[in-house]
């Protein structure tokens, strides 16, 4: 899938976070005070119709900051070297 294919209304017209403050969702860091907006943002992701679709999204179209289908900045990282490492056949015995 590539970015092309998500419509910007489709998803996004259904997002648990559609209304909420989207500085939530993009915190300065990622320890201390931060804390509580990260968790606060990946509660209201938790509860999203849409989360795998909004993570697709961030994933596809490589976006580096806030929290997107419940993921940190860290975490999608995580999730696109797995996703390289299982493209390249790492992850077959």
């Amino acid at each position: 899938m590539i970015a092309a294919d998500y419509e910007p209304d489709g998803w996004r017209e259904s997002a648990a976070c559609r209304y909420a403050d989207t500085e939530l969702f993009f915190p300065i860091g990622t320890t201390g005070t931060a804390l509580p907006d990260i968790e606060r943002a990946k509660a209201i992701c938790a509860s999203c119709p849409v989360r795998q679709a909004c993570l697709e999204f961030a994933l596809t179209t490589g976006q580096q900051f806030g929290i997107w289908g419940g993921c940190d900045e860290e975490e999608r990282r995580l999730l696109r070297r797995q996703r390289r490492t299982a493209a390249a056949g790492g992850g077959r015995r």
